[in-house]
């Protein structure tokens, strides 16, 4: 299975790069197959390469589901699991 995430473009660079943000971590990603992104914009990424831009508020509500979802497994790690009888 493959994953896409969405991410913040926060930093524009030469060739077709810009450098985005999900959640505090920085990466350096391709645009070149997505035209017109700009500083704020948030783009959908996969291996590296922006696909196409998202809404924002799309985008917002994508990223606050990934942080629940983060939440929900890091609480299920800290509670112990019954046994099977």
């Amino acid at each position: 299975m493959c994953l896409a995430i969405p991410a913040q473009v926060v930093e524009l660079m030469e060739y077709d790069a810009a450098l985005v943000d999900v959640g505090g971590v920085r990466k350096e990603i391709s645009l070149a197959l997505v035209d017109g992104v700009c500083v704020g914009d948030y783009v959908i990424v996969h291996v590296g390469y922006a696909l196409n831009r998202l809404d924002p508020e799309e985008a917002e509500k994508t990223l606050a589901l990934f942080a629940e979802i983060s939440a929900e497994l890091d609480a299920s790690r800290l509670t112990p699991h019954a046994s099977p009888s």
